[in-house]
């Protein structure tokens, strides 16, 4: 069976400057089975109801600016996966979370970045699902815990965000070891209640967790985490790191 997976998929120059995160991706992916698809979880498909991505070919979205042109040229032509689409909204239908098929979604850079590092050939199908902001932890939970079956038939379930996520306080000049102490009490704190499977402090981390606010002034970045343990099993951590001082570039697994 398949783990879940939660990914801080960083800056989109992450697909030209892997740095340590590059490496982690990489070997993940080399110690799973070859998935027979991807279904994932992006923090940036922000939307108000459950959609599912049946677009046959996606595009790669450059949903950003101010980039080099080098990271507007890459390219991420993995197929879509349209039967797998419907397969999702139907397990998710029968969990009673109403979701319908959107034909013409692209890839947006929560896909395509940490895609790039872990299966750079492109040649293992993705679906997307969307991310219900409004819904918060709680939803997540239940969009994992209705999607985790896939696991056994060969499917691998990703989560895309940002452990932390506060791009207004970021060094951009900072180097790997330099962590600001608000942003490494919050990722520790994050990864004690994951170890300890506490769900009623985790779906209740904006009131509970040190410098939460601060950390994801909003949640959308973080939420896809919720998402990957819903689907998962025993959790794990696979890598941990800050870059720019505060943008947490951790990787955990569950399962």
């Amino acid at each position: 069976m398949f783990p879940s997976l939660y990914i801080s998929h960083g800056s989109p120059m992450l697909a030209l400057e892997p740095g340590a995160s590059g490496p982690a991706l990489a070997r993940i992916a080399a110690e799973l089975p070859k998935p027979k698809a991807i279904v994932i979880v992006s923090a940036h498909w922000e939307s108000n109801e459950l959609l599912v991505s049946g677009n046959p070919r996606p595009e790669t979205w450059h949903d950003f600016g101010g980039f080099p042109k080098a990271l507007f040229e890459v390219q991420y032509p993995a197929a879509g996966d349209p039967q797998l689409a419907n397969t999702v909204v139907e397990l998710l239908m029968s969990s009673d979370l109403p979701a319908r098929i959107d034909s013409k979604r692209p890839f947006d850079h929560g896909v395509w970045v940490p895609l790039s590092l872990m299966y750079p050939q492109a040649d293992i199908p993705v679906v997307q699902v969307s991310l219900p902001t409004r819904g918060g932890p709680a939803l997540q939970t239940r969009v994992g815990h209705a999607l985790s079956t896939l696991r056994e038939q060969g499917v691998l379930l990703i989560g895309s965000g940002s452990i932390t996520h506060n791009l207004r306080e970021l060094d951009w000049h900072a180097g790997p070891e330099s962590v600001e102490p608000w942003a490494r009490e919050f990722r520790d704190w994050m990864i004690e209640k994951l170890e300890a499977d506490d769900e009623t402090a985790l779906h209740d981390y904006r009131q509970q967790a040190p410098n939460a606010v601060r950390n994801h002034p909003s949640d959308e970045h973080l939420l896809p985490l919720y998402f990957a343990r819903g689907a998962g099993g025993r959790f794990s951590v696979s890598h941990k790191g800050f870059t720019m001082g505060a943008l947490g570039m951790d990787i955990y697994r569950f399962g």
